[in-house]
């Protein structure tokens, strides 16, 4: 004697099997609309800026830096002060006159300097009201 058939067993399966499938479809659909609507978190630049003339007096080959670490751990940094720079380097560390020009923003005048083994040139100029020459670009030679 044959045991009866369930005539719903089939269809019911075929219905779960087009269930999953539309759940993976929707699932991939939502993700593939975050991918394509993502946004870069940092902008890309797209030109560069040209480098900057240096000023008069600094000889060729040489590199402009923000920080300058000597051999024996003083650090100069652009925007420091020149009473800073002085207690740290010294007047002996200078060669030379300073080199003087015009500026956008006044005088400016260029200092060269050999301390520890190094020779730097620092740029000075007034760039706020207390009238204190600062640290406004250090070219390493």
């Amino acid at each position: 004697m044959e045991a009866p058939r369930s005539r719903f067993g089939p269809f019911l399966e075929w219905l779960i099997a087009a269930g999953v499938i539309a759940l993976v479809v929707a699932g991939v659909s939502q993700i593939g609309r975050q991918v394509r609507d993502m946004r870069a978190i940092t902008p890309v630049i797209a030109e560069e800026r040209p480098p900057a003339e240096p000023p008069a007096g600094i000889p060729p080959r040489t590199v402009s830096v923000p920080i300058l670490v000597l051999i024996d751990g003083t650090v100069l940094r652009v925007g420091d002060r020149l009473s800073e720079v002085a207690s740290r380097i010294g007047r002996a560390a200078q060669l030379g006159p300073d080199v003087i020009e015009r500026a956008t923003r006044g005088e400016r005048f260029t200092r060269f300097y050999q301390s520890v083994g190094s020779r730097f040139a620092l740029v000075l100029e007034k760039l706020d009201a207390d009238n204190e020459p600062r640290v406004a670009a250090i070219y390493l030679q």
